[in-house]
């Protein structure tokens, strides 16, 4: 089982081996949730893949043309003038 000593400053060196399976690196974040069910504190890597972010939007409808940009444009012109 992996082991970690915490420092006077309150720091501990992550093992190798649990850094590759967490699939963290230098710089990282790390975010500390407390169990409900146990009371422990987990680990979770805080580095979020943008192609975990896929989804999360609605789709938008058919983009406009510059034509229709345009009509847009004019029609907001003459109803604020």
């Amino acid at each position: 089982m992996p082991r970690a000593t915490l420092t006077s400053k309150g720091q501990i060196t992550i093992p190798v081996e649990v850094r590759l399976e967490m699939g963290i690196d230098a710089g990282d974040r790390i975010e500390f949730v407390r169990n409900g069910k146990t009371g422990r504190y987990e680990m979770i890597p805080a580095n979020v893949s943008i192609r975990s972010l896929k989804g999360i939007l609605p789709k938008r409808g058919k983009p406009l043309s510059i034509r229709e940009m345009n009509k847009v444009i004019r029609e907001r012109r003459a109803s604020a003038g």
